[in-house]
């Protein structure tokens, strides 16, 4: 018979869960409630059951679980559900079936991270199909992380105050299953201009929002050129500077038309131990200026700043309980990693957990048409649950 933990085993129930998996459109402006339900029928069949996070109107849900007794010492694997979209990509087949060609394995989600969800899910079964475990498993799979991280911290306070004590949470992010201990922050923020629109020729008549959005987004290009100055030259990350880009601008209706409103998106990155607050305070007060001026001409024009979203910096703790279990399990002597994009590891960190990200895939396939999976990456993937499997049983 079998034995369901083998390399070899665990690897053929990931791809069959990763067929499955990717089958479902979690691209985050939708439910992931389909692939919840699918999850919790899984864990069902070796009598496991999931506990369900929701959001405020029940649309979406993190799901965490227990394989294994309810003591101390056990490992949190941690995975988003949410993809990101693939409209307007020119993908050469159906993002939401698995796609092999050329030892990879392509469709949305399969790297970020529907992969590490499948060997976190293939582990899980395989723990419940064998001798009973002296330290469990944990699994915590998030939604809206591709939104903003916005789904996983009720979930991690959930489990802080629910579950005995892990030693380690190991974020599944795309790294080629080689183990990073840190990653940037990231803050966003939404800037609504309204205007009072006037004939474009009769400019004294009116107060354009797209004129007046310029001012306030060239001060933060000059925000973004002064980061790039103050980069610490001994700084991990690359680039080694906090980043500050705007991602999204839209405004007006026509070219004769002075805009009524313009609104733009920006996002800033910091590494660990710069304050994302104190960099944008000099912007927020010319916005606060600039809605004073324009209100004393048309009451009804004027800024709103909206932060969208806040995610931490995930600081590297060198020689950290997590890290030195993640290296054993990859077979990772290489130096230390960090990487410039932000993930859950720094809002499980900012909750007192050991934590490191460790996953199949490279981040350079992520959010990418044609996304793929390597299938050395999931054969490495299956090696790493099966000594995970073998360490907690020890």
């Amino acid at each position: 018979m079998t034995d369901p933990a083998s390399p070899d085993a665990l690897f053929a129930e990931a791809l069959r869960q990763l067929a499955r998996l990717v089958a479902f459109d979690t691209t985050s402006r939708l439910s992931n409630l389909a692939l919840i339900d699918y999850v919790e029928a899984e864990l069902a069949t070796i009598g496991v059951t999931a506990t369900r996070v929701a959001n405020e109107d029940g649309a979406k849900a993190n799901l965490y679980a227990t394989i294994g007794p309810a003591v101390p010492g056990g490992v949190v694997l941690s995975g988003h559900t949410d993809v990101v979209p693939v409209d307007g990509q020119p993908w050469t087949s159906d993002p939401f079936s698995i796609t092999e060609r050329d030892g990879r394995l392509y469709g949305r989600g399969t790297c970020d991270m529907k992969g590490f969800v499948a060997l976190a899910l293939a582990a899980a079964k395989a723990a419940g199909a064998g001798p009973a475990l002296p330290r469990p498993i944990h699994l915590a799979f998030s939604y809206d992380e591709e939104v903003g991280c916005l789904g996983a911290p009720s979930m991690i306070a959930r489990i802080a105050k629910e579950l005995p004590a892990p030693a380690a949470v190991i974020v599944g992010e795309p790294t080629n299953m080689e183990v990073v201990s840190g990653h940037k922050s990231i803050s966003t923020w939404t800037v609504t201009v309204t205007g009072h629109e006037a004939h474009s020729s009769l400019t004294h008549l009116g107060l354009s929002a797209n004129m007046a959005a310029i001012g306030l987004m060239s001060r933060l290009a000059t925000i973004a050129e002064r980061l790039v100055g103050e980069a610490d030259p001994a700084s991990p990350f690359r680039p080694p500077h906090a980043t500050l880009t705007i991602g999204e601008i839209a405004g007006g209706t026509a070219v004769n038309i002075l805009a009524r409103q313009c609104r733009f998106v920006f996002d800033l990155r910091c590494p660990p131990g710069q304050d994302p607050d104190t960099i944008v305070a000099p912007f927020l007060e010319a916005a606060r200026q600039l809605d004073a001026e324009m209100k004393a001409r048309f009451p009804e024009t004027g800024v709103v700043v909206v932060r969208r979203s806040t995610t931490p910096s995930f600081a590297p703790v060198p020689d950290s309980a997590a890290e030195r279990i993640a290296r054993r399990l990859a077979g990772d002597n290489g130096p230390a990693r960090v990487v410039s994009y932000a993930a859950e590891a720094g809002q499980f960190q900012g909750a007192g957990f050991a934590t490191v990200i460790c996953g199949p895939g490279s981040i350079e396939q992520a959010h990418q048409p044609n996304e793929y999976v390597e299938i050395a990456q999931m054969e490495r993937g299956a090696a790493f649950m099966t000594r995970l499997l073998e360490m907690l049983r020890e």
